[in-house]
């Protein structure tokens, strides 16, 4: 599966890169193998480009639970580690997204997969493509070095 994730504010840690390193620690005793990861990517905050500066990078993960519980498993390593929802889109700590799991298509209350957007941002697909840029899109069938290159969200995104 491909879990994205992302920051602009380092809350505790010292930088916003040692808070998605301390996330990836968190995986395993969530249950969750990182088999594989990229490089940490920089983009200009999105909406507002006047917020801090984004950092961004994608895991595949291996894991044995349903998709649901995997986010769920996401989402309590964000708050273990500082994270607060206020308004969508809002500067924020840590941002851990289940972007696909395996071929399957969900669209529930709780959980879409494929995720909805995550195709359109090149903060998602330039580090996907970076480490399986043959990675396919389970319904547009389009290859991750295919979707970072039409990106039009992030498209200034790129290798810290």
């Amino acid at each position: 599966m491909v879990v994205a994730l992302g920051g602009n504010l380092a809350g505790r840690f010292a930088s916003c890169e040692a808070l998605l390193e301390a996330a990836l620690a968190q995986f395993p005793r969530a249950g969750l193998a990182v088999v594989a990861r990229s490089g940490w990517w920089r983009s200009a905050a999105w909406p507002d480009p006047s917020a801090p500066e984004y950092r961004n990078g994608i895991a595949i993960v291996e894991a044995h639970e349903d998709p649901q519980s995997v986010l769920d498993a996401l989402l309590r390593i964000e708050t273990a580690l500082g994270r607060e929802r206020s308004v969508r889109n809002a500067p924020r700590t840590l941002d851990l997204d289940l972007v696909s799991y395996g071929r399957q298509v969900i669209d529930t209350p709780g959980l879409t997969l494929p995720h909805p957007r995550a195709h359109e941002r090149r903060f998602v697909m330039g580090p996907l493509a970076e480490i399986l840029p043959g990675w396919r899109h389970p319904v547009l069938g389009r290859t991750a070095a295919d979707l970072a290159a039409a990106a039009i969200v992030g498209a200034d995104a790129r290798p810290v």
